[in-house]
C-alpha cells in the first residue's frame, strides 16, 4: 500500500539526517563565533506581510485562511519575516543587529519538475551595517560557514543589482523599456536580452551582461566601483573564492546593491545566495540598511557527497 506525501516534499531518514545535522552544527558554531544570535519565526505569516516586503514573495506554495478569514501563507524565505521582527521587536535597539537561522522555507514549484517545495535553509541577516563594510562581513561569514560544511570547491559569484540599471541610464535607455530588459536579464535569457537591447539601440550592453571573471573584469566599467570597494574589504582567503558576474541579479525585487550566489562544480545549480536590501526594513517602519544570505542545506549535502575525497 502506497501512502503519498505532497509533491516537492520528502522524508529524511536517520543516516541522511545525521549527516545534515553535522553540516548545520558546523555552520551554527561559525555563526555563534561571529556574534550572530539564532532566531526562529512562525512558518505561517499573514499574506499582507509578505506582500509588503515583496510581491514575488507572495506566490506561496500553500495558502489558507484563519478563523477570522485572514489569508495565511507558508513563508517563502526568512528575510521578510526577520525584517518584520526587527521593526516590531527591536524598534529602538542599537545596530548592527546580527541574526542567523536554520529554518524551512516553502516555495511554489512547477509540477513534474522534481523541484522541492520544502527547503531547509541556513542563513544570516546583518541589519544596520551599511556597505561595503557590512557586505564584506556577510561574504566573509558566508565563506566561513561553507568551509565549516567541508566543501572545498565552492565559488561565490558577486554582482550588483543596481549595476545594469545604472548602465541603462548611462546609455540613455528610456525608463519604460527597462523592466522588460531587466526581466530578460533576471531569467538569464540572453537571446531575449539581446533582442530588447538592440531594440533600444543599446546592444553594446550585452557584453556587460556576459562579463564574468576575476577582479580585472571590473576595469573600465564605471558602475562597478561599489564592487571594487567591496573587493578591497575582503581578506585574501575570501578573495580567492570570488568571481565577478556583472549580469548577476536576483529575482526578488527587494535587493538594492551587491548580490551574490554560491556555486560548486559538484552540483549543477546555485546552492545559495543573497545580497543587500537597504530599502526593505523601511517598508516595516524602521529605515535601516541590511544584507543577508541563505544556503540550501540539502544542496550543500549533495555537493559535499560529490566532491572529490568525500
Amino acid at each position: 500500500m502506497i501512502h503519498p506525501i505532497p509533491s516537492g516534499t520528502r522524508d529524511v531518514l536517520p543516516d541522511e539526517l545525521r549527516e545534515l545535522r553535522a553540516i548545520t552544527d558546523g555552520m551554527r558554531a561559525v555563526f555563534h563565533e561571529r556574534g550572530y544570535g539564532e532566531v526562529a519565526t512562525p512558518a505561517l505569516e499573514y499574506e499582507e506581510v509578505l506582500t509588503r516586503g515583496d510581491t514575488a514573495a507572495a506566490d506561496p506554495a500553500y495558502r489558507l485562511f484563519d478563523e477570522h478569514g485572514n489569508v495565511l501563507v507558508l513563508r517563502s524565505d526568512m528575510t521578510i519575516p526577520i525584517a518584520r521582527v526587527v521593526a516590531t521587536r527591536y524598534p529602538t535597539a542599537p545596530v548592527p543587529l546580527r541574526f542567523f537561522y536554520l529554518q524551512h522555507a516553502y516555495r511554489a514549484v512547477r509540477q513534474h519538475r522534481g523541484q522541492p517545495r520544502e527547503i531547509l535553509q541556513a542563513g544570516i541577516e546583518l541589519v544596520g551595517a551599511p556597505g561595503p563594510e557590512g557586505t564584506a562581513e556577510a561574504v566573509i561569514v558566508l565563506c566561513a560557514a561553507l568551509d565549516a560544511t567541508g566543501l572545498t570547491a565552492y565559488k561565490v559569484g558577486l554582482g550588483d543589482a543596481s549595476l545594469f540599471v545604472r548602465a541603462l541610464e548611462r546609455v540613455g535607455v528610456p525608463e519604460g523599456a527597462r523592466p522588460k530588459i531587466l526581466h530578460e536579464l533576471a531569467t538569464r535569457d540572453l537571446v531575449g536580452l539581446e533582442r530588447e537591447l538592440e531594440g533600444v539601440g543599446a546592444g553594446e550592453l550585452l557584453a556587460l551582461a556576459r562579463t564574468r571573471g576575476d577582479v580585472g573584469v571590473l576595469e573600465g566599467v564605471p558602475e562597478a566601483e561599489p564592487l571594487r570597494e567591496l573587493y578591497r574589504q575582503l581578506p585574501d582567503d575570501v578573495r580567492r573564492r570570488v568571481i565577478f558576474d556583472l549580469g548577476l541579479v536576483r529575482t526578488l525585487g527587494y535587493y538594492t546593491g551587491a548580490v551574490f550566489e554560491v556555486y560548486d562544480a559538484a552540483f549543477g545549480a546555485p546552492i545559495g545566495g543573497g545580497g543587500r536590501y537597504d530599502d526593505l526594513l523601511g517598508r516595516f517602519g524602521r529605515e535601516l540598511p541590511a544584507c543577508g544570505w541563505a544556503l540550501d542545506v540539502e544542496r550543500i549535502h549533495a555537493a559535499r557527497l560529490q566532491e572529490p575525497g568525500a
